[in-house]
């Protein structure tokens, strides 16, 4: 069984930077592709970024290419979300999903993804 505990969040200023850990105490956490999603109030949740199951492929979407940074360890069955650049349009609830997922096309679908972690607060100021 898959049990997600996403942690890492707060306040910070724009620009700045929070790294987001995502662990999950079951023994299976190689096996799934793990992705880190987002939620503002008042807006639909969106794909922020994801990885293979090993580790040797990400996606990311267009709006934090180049300032986040997805990777995994899997001997600590723990993914993180570094993220840089800060903008106030990051500001969301970011939750951690894991899912069986056979087709690259499918990564950024959350709806593939079977297990979800608690959301984590990131608000950044202006």
């Amino acid at each position: 069984q898959v049990q997600l505990v996403a942690s890492g969040g707060g306040l910070v200023q724009a620009g700045g930077s929070l790294r987001l850990s995502c662990a999950d105490s079951g023994r299976t956490f190689s096996r799934y592709a793990m992705g880190w999603f987002r939620q503002a109030p008042g807006k639909e949740r969106e794909f922020v970024a994801t990885i293979s199951s090993s580790g040797g492929r990400t996606l990311y979407a267009d709006s934090v290419k180049g300032r986040f940074t997805i990777s995994r360890e899997n001997g600590k069955n723990t993914v993180y979300l570094q993220m840089n650049s800060l903008e106030p349009d990051d500001t969301a609830a970011y939750y951690c999903a894991a899912g069986i997922i056979y087709n690259y096309s499918d990564y950024p679908k959350a709806t593939k993804y079977q297990y979800w972690g608690q959301g984590t607060q990131v608000t950044v100021s202006s």
